[in-house]
């Protein structure tokens, strides 16, 4: 189910600009140096239309004047682009927003909605390997919120009784700005947000500072200039105290806390230093200047590893320390994997939440927690039901991405491949991945032949069989393990 709320142009000049730009003639098609059109997306199986052809994304400003909870307000997106081949049209992935006019290098450009494509045609095509710039002006809207079958909860902007925070993953961020929304898009980001003097606002990345915006504003403005992937671009306006210390390595650790919360997980949050420490000597350096924890007043059931500000619900922070612990070291470890290391595809997610769950149950084990050979024990006997009904961890089956192969199914792909090349070359081959593509979009076939270098063998058919076959293949050293029998499809 998709929720669609289209909010009325405020100003009469607006809509009557934006008017007269769709009346702009646009190319049926190719035509004698015209251009052709950029594609509409980048061929994922799973999402067809998501990312866009004919051009690279550079960086996205975001300029965002937040007004009131749950009410609608003036945004602009600024993107910096380079053609990929001579363009005629170009699309960006955009929903849900009420469109204004749009700009490109400065010159008004004629933009039509198409589903979740907006098809932007300039004045004249644009030359191959061209930088340009667009400039898209709408009204977003806090309210709107997406659903899929896949996914654990509703999506895009996740109101809080003060504002709001974002929660993008899988395809949301299109509901919040235009942009190539695909996590193997990444780009630099600055993100500036114009707010009243009595709330704050936080975004990933850097604090560059905050300055007056007019009588009794703001503004607040945020730098990333590490790439961020769209599902993992956060910002958030609410009432928040900004907890700050020095983590291991020099990293800068910043928690935006409700007030009413600073207090009650202070221990939890403390704990954080000690998470960075415990990942880092098993992965490698933290790859990131900055961590912390947005602390969220919803009643959001999951976490999100949001880069370098990892969304948490009051409620990860509020039961038994080995359940919080699981969450933040889960979250912790995507910035690792998932964040610095992105995917290439939406197949390739087992490689995101596969190595969080096995990290996180890896660090509860040696904390309090359940063993974690059971746990991977329940994986394997619940194995062929989750590849029947789910796909196999690195073949999900639309519209089942985010369930439970994608989460302990894949870690216990993890688990087999220690047991197959031991601890060792295990651990070498985590380090080598995060090393090799830190900052880099990575597939499913680029870990499998950089686990083959570091093993000294080829581990394809193993790691093949494990990833893609439909029935689950032997735990090594695990002979006695047994897989469940199926039930009756749909039972």
């Amino acid at each position: 189910m998709r929720t669609d709320r289209r909010f009325p142009r405020s100003l009469p000049a607006l809509a009557a600009t934006a008017a007269l730009l769709l009346a702009l003639p646009a190319p049926a098609g190719a035509a004698r140096d015209g251009g052709t059109p950029g594609a509409p997306g980048i061929g994922d199986p799973l999402f067809p239309n998501a990312g866009n052809g004919g051009y690279n994304l550079e960086h996205i400003s975001l300029d965002l004047a937040w007004q009131a909870p749950k009410t609608a307000f003036p945004a602009v997106a600024t993107l910096h682009a380079v053609a990929t081949q001579r363009l005629s049209r170009f699309d960006l992935d955009f929903a849900g927003n009420t469109l204004g006019r749009v700009f490109v290098d400065g010159k008004p450009a004629a933009a039509v909605r198409d589903g979740d494509e907006l098809v932007v045609t300039p004045r004249k095509p644009i030359g191959k390997h061209d930088a340009f710039d667009i400039r898209v002006e709408y009204t977003a809207d806090p309210t709107q919120m997406r659903h899929r079958d896949d996914a654990i909860e509703d999506y895009g902007w996740i109101p809080t009784p003060d504002g709001t925070v974002v929660y993008p993953q899988p395809n949301g961020t299109q509901m919040l700005f235009p942009t190539g929304d695909h996590p193997s898009v990444r780009v630099p980001m600055t993100i500036s947000i114009s707010a009243p003097q009595d709330v704050q606002a936080v975004a990933n990345g850097d604090f560059r500072g905050r300055r007056p915006d007019g009588p009794g504003r703001l503004r607040w403005t945020y730098d990333s200039a590490t790439p961020v992937a769209g599902q993992l671009v956060q910002f958030a306006v609410g009432h928040y105290e900004f907890v700050t210390s020095q983590g291991p390595d020099g990293v800068r650790i910043r928690d935006a806390v409700p007030p009413d919360l600073v207090a009650s997980t202070a221990a939890y949050r403390a704990l954080t230093a000690d998470h960075l420490r415990w990942l880092s000597a098993k992965l490698g350096r933290y790859p990131f200047g900055t961590y912390g924890l947005l602390v969220a007043h919803t009643d959001l059931g999951v976490a999100l590893e949001t880069q370098t500000l990892s969304l948490i619900p009051e409620g990860d922070l509020a039961g038994d320390q080995v359940t919080a612990e699981r969450n933040m070291v889960h979250e912790l470890t995507h910035q690792w994997f998932g964040d610095s290391v992105a995917l290439a595809s939406w197949s390739d997610l087992w490689l995101s939440e596969g190595h969080a769950r096995f990290y996180e149950r890896l660090y509860s084990e040696e904390h309090g927690g359940d063993a974690m050979e059971a746990r991977m024990y329940d994986a394997y006997r619940a194995h062929d039901l989750w590849r029947r009904d789910y796909g196999p961890p690195a073949a999900p089956t639309e519209p089942n991405l985010f369930k439970r192969m994608r989460y302990d199914g894949s870690a216990l792909v993890l688990y087999a491949l220690r047991a197959e090349v031991g601890d060792s070359t295990f651990n070498a081959i985590e380090r080598a991945w995060v090393s090799r593509y830190r900052g880099r979009t990575a597939s499913t076939g680029d870990f499998v032949d950089l686990a083959s270098q570091v093993a000294h063998r080829d581990l394809r058919p193993f790691l093949d069989t494990w990833l893609y076959a439909p029935t689950t293949p032997p735990m090594p050293g695990h002979p006695d393990w047994k897989v469940d029998p199926l039930p009756p499809a749909g039972s």
